[in-house]
């Protein structure tokens, strides 16, 4: 299915440019089996995405292949790593998700659509680098959805091009595939819906970080770091989006050197004063049925 040792570091500093950024705080053993989780989810990620045919029936099978087959590479590497695969099959649920034309309606569906593909990867992360405390599972998972808020944030125009709209419908009244698609569709009222739509989005996603880091307390110290910074370059990204005002982007936001280095120094800055920032678990979203596995 997946040469996993094969592709575990090349994927990650191929595709997952920031926390690849963010894994050389690590320690070598995390690092690795980091690279292999990311590598593992973005096998399947590319089958959703960049194929025009629709590959509904081949996730279904890798989902039956996951619950019959103990011996299925996927399912050696949970098992390794004490990871539920219930919670793997809640990642392929939502890439099905996907097959189809997206149309997000609300916000309780962008958070649940954004547990399925980013909070259970934050869920089997947590589990990756040692954490025990079942505590630490809701921020685990919330970090993961913040994360994946930004990634929608980003890539509006993008996304457009698949026939996907995140946004929510409720967020962005009147506005359609062209109006976001459409590099000569340039009308100032409707770059305002969108541009609003997307900053309720990024400052829905700075609850979820809040949540997340509120759960560091609960991961081993040796690795405390190098998530705290994978989070705030991808906290940047929102950032970035958000100074553009109400202008609507019709390209990907990136990070460059120079900026990724100065979060990263804030950030290292700001690890040292974490016990004092007191950060504190809000519930902002319905339980999961998978949450404590």
């Amino acid at each position: 299915m997946i040469d996993l040792e094969l592709n575990s570091s090349r994927d990650l500093k191929r595709e997952g440019k920031s926390f690849y950024w963010a894994s050389f705080f690590l320690p070598k053993t995390s690092k690795k089996k980091a690279g292999i989780l990311y590598s593992i989810c973005r096998y399947f990620d590319d089958i959703a995405d960049k194929y025009s045919e629709d590959k509904t029936n081949f996730l279904k099978d890798t989902i039956e292949e996951i619950k019959k087959n103990k011996n299925n590479k996927v399912n050696i590497f949970l098992q390794k790593n004490k990871i539920n695969n219930s919670i793997f099959i809640d990642l392929i649920e939502g890439l099905i998700l996907d097959q189809q034309k997206i149309r997000i309606q609300n916000k309780e569906e962008l958070i649940k659509y954004s547990y399925h593909v980013a909070g259970t990867v934050g869920l089997m992360m947590s589990k990756i680098i040692g954490v025990k405390n079942k505590d630490a599972a809701k921020s685990a998972i919330d970090l993961g959805i913040g994360m994946q808020l930004t990634n929608i944030a980003r890539d509006v125009h993008e996304d457009s091009k698949m026939k996907r709209i995140y946004l929510p419908a409720n967020w962005i009244p009147n506005i359609s595939l062209k109006n976001l698609n459409n590099l000569n569709e340039f009308n100032s009222e409707n770059d305002v819906k969108i541009s609003n739509a997307i900053h309720k989005v990024i400052n829905l996603s700075e609850k979820f970080y809040i949540n997340g880091f509120a759960g560091l307390k609960y991961i081993p110290f040796s690795t405390r770091l190098g998530i705290f910074i994978a989070a705030n370059v991808y906290r940047g990204i929102g950032i970035k989006i958000k100074s553009n005002k109400k202008k609507y982007i019709r390209e990907r936001v990136y990070l460059n050197l120079f900026e990724k280095s100065l979060i990263t120094i804030k950030a290292v800055v700001l690890f040292i004063f974490i016990p004092l920032m007191n950060y504190q678990y809000q519930k902002i979203r319905d339980n999961l049925p998978n949450e404590n596995l």
